[in-house]
């Protein structure tokens, strides 16, 4: 059974979470991305919470910014320090003494994880990305690649001071698009159905502020005439090492994160673990939750015969 919790991470920050299972048991965490909220791991949560599939106590926050979670109004406490502060606290408070069995992120959740992996490895027995660029390969094809450069438009149109109003149009026509235009699977968008398109409407009806202040916090976009953003950036290597094991899974037909984004991962990963699908696109949570299950599953297998 899945409950909603509330945490209470920092004087300011309180993150509503959903979980499922036995809280003596080993923590998996599970952080999703824009425009979504934590329902979305709840498959993840119910089947990983269960005796026969390993009996992990399974934590889902909306994380700052989204859905129940506070939001504060400055940009800059969606800064990435703020972000892995709000799931190291997490962790400290719910399993101060064992690492994460695994941490599982998407999108936004991603980019928070790559962070959290590159500044807290001994958290995590192993860290799961979907979908969500590594900031070094990410940094690089926002600078030299003229298609992820067009692929992230939207970015900077999502920091404009009149997103939220816009987004909001037609109900919100434009966050639908979001689903419906990342990619191009046969049957890709099956999964959008009229329950989970009321959740979403939801989580979009307490405010997108919050979400979209992820992008404004960030110089990870585009460069324009106006603004330099990624090309003014240079990122240390000592910023970009992940080296605790690490699983990314990746759906090849992401309109927004092509595959470029995961050539030469192995510069920056020492122990990386890749999987492509082929038929995948930015949503492959949703479209494969059963082949996700099964990555995650093999991965803690892995995991264990590590000594």
């Amino acid at each position: 059974m899945i409950q909603s919790q509330r945490y209470r991470v920092s004087p300011e920050i309180e993150l509503l979470c959903q979980t499922a299972g036995d809280p003596s048991c080993p923590l998996m965490f599970f952080l999703h991305g824009f425009p979504e909220a934590a329902f979305i791991w709840d498959k993840f949560l119910l089947h990983f919470s269960r005796p026969q599939n390993g009996n992990y106590f399974c934590v889902a926050p909306n994380l700052r910014g989204f859905a129940g979670s506070s939001s504060p109004t400055e940009v800059s406490k969606y800064r990435p320090k703020y972000l892995v502060q709000d799931i190291l606290a997490l962790h400290d408070l719910l399993s101060p003494h064992q690492p994460m069995a695994q941490l599982v992120a998407h999108d936004w959740g991603g980019a928070i994880a790559w962070n959290f992996g590159n500044q807290h490895p001994s958290r995590m027995r192993g860290l799961t990305i979907i979908n969500s660029p590594h900031p070094g390969t990410f940094l690089r094809e926002l600078k030299n690649n003229a298609h992820q450069q067009s692929s992230s438009a939207y970015m900077n149109f999502l920091i404009r001071p009149e997103a939220e109003q816009l987004l909001a149009q037609n109900d919100y026509r434009r966050l639908w698009e979001f689903f419906t235009n990342m990619g191009a699977a046969d049957g890709a968008h099956a999964w959008l159905t009229d329950e989970v398109k009321n959740k979403l409407r939801d989580v979009w009806n307490q405010g997108l502020t919050g979400g979209l202040n992820y992008y404004r916090a960030s110089p990870l976009r585009p460069p324009t005439p106006n603004d330099r953003a990624a090309a003014a950036i240079d990122l240390p290597l000592e910023m970009l090492q992940i080296k605790c094991p690490t699983q990314v899974i990746w759906g090849m037909k992401d309109m927004a994160l092509p595959p470029a984004l995961i050539d030469g991962l192995d510069q920056y990963v020492s122990n990386l673990t890749l999987h492509t699908i082929d038929e995948g696109t930015h949503w492959i949570i949703h479209e494969q939750p059963e082949r996700l299950i099964q990555y995650l599953e093999n991965f803690l297998k892995t995991l264990a015969a590590i000594k």
